[in-house]
């Protein structure tokens, strides 16, 4: 793939990757009384490891010797990643709702932009700066639903709270995963990462059975809600973003969080019945020319 049609790929699923992660509000809402969180992000990472692993056989044997070289980092990534921003997130669906979920996430984005600008000197120009401010804009103007007293009295819940760790999860494995070179491909290196992941995961999904007990296996509701939380926003969504990471940078892809709140209410009324409001399509209008300001390049390419 030449350099310009994965510059396109790129801003495309700078789009579409937010929704992928959407589906996970409402997978880990959904999961409620039907299966425990760490069981879930368990099976989950596990289904997404089978359907991953022989597309990634052939660049894991070109460089065998990375993933030994990297365990460490794998595994700290794997924790960030697959447990706390997987068990951690479904454990926070019970006392909050989807929205509320993409909207503390859509914080992400500036957390990953100061610090970008210290870690890798990803200098914002004057309108990419523009372009955060008027994200973030769209993003306050959706979780105040367009009234500022509204902002002024939203409630936290324990839920919130999970989000919260969860979301500073994401930022430092965003960090990271930028920060720590690899010898493998971005899709390669997402497979070693969730295996990893599981590793982590293990312990304390036992933990968990002991306390809670097993799901019913048996259950049709079990296995949709794993299968599509392992393709859509297992697959789906972490192998866009690694993508996205080589290809924009850390604080440019993490704007596409901004998106989230606006997926969230687009799969809200798709799949729960509930219409999006005027809030939301009001929040659009900032966030989106806002993201168009934010990935444009620094700079215009000099002409010879």
């Amino acid at each position: 793939m030449s350099p310009a049609s994965r510059r396109r790929l790129a801003y495309l699923l700078l789009a579409l990757t937010p929704g992928f992660w959407s589906i996970n509000y409402i997978v880990a809402r959904a999961s409620y009384g039907v299966i425990e969180p760490h069981m879930l992000a368990l099976l989950r990472w596990t289904f997404a490891l089978v359907l991953m692993l022989p597309f990634a056989r052939r660049s894991l044997s070109r460089v065998p010797i990375a993933w030994r070289e990297e365990w460490k980092q794998m595994l700290v990534l794997g924790a960030l990643g697959m447990w706390i921003c997987g068990a951690v997130v479904y454990l926070a669906a019970r006392t909050t709702n989807a929205t509320n979920m993409s909207l503390l996430y859509a914080l992400s984005p500036v957390l990953i932009a100061a610090f970008s600008t210290w870690m890798f000197a990803e200098r914002l120009s004057a309108r990419q700066i523009l372009g955060v401010a008027l994200a973030f804009g769209g993003m306050l103007f959706v979780v105040g639903k367009g009234s500022l007293t509204n902002l002024t009295q939203v409630q936290i819940t324990i839920g919130d709270g999970w989000t919260v760790v969860a979301m500073l999860s994401w930022t430092i494995y965003s960090l990271l995963l930028r920060k720590w070179h690899s010898r493998l491909d971005s899709f390669a290196r997402v497979v070693v990462i969730t295996a990893a992941g599981l590793l982590v995961l293990v312990p304390f999904t036992i933990a968990e059975a002991m306390l809670a007990g097993l799901p019913d296996l048996t259950s049709a509701k079990v296995w949709l809600l794993v299968l599509t939380a392992a393709v859509i926003p297992g697959i789906g969504a972490y192998q866009a973003y690694s993508f996205l990471q080589r290809e924009l940078g850390a604080a440019r892809t993490g704007l596409a969080l901004y998106l989230g709140p606006l997926w969230a209410a687009f799969f809200s009324w798709l799949l729960l019945g509930e219409p999006p409001s005027w809030y939301h399509f009001g929040g659009a209008l900032l966030i989106l020319p806002g993201l168009w300001f934010a990935t444009r390049p620094a700079q215009a390419p000099q002409r010879g």
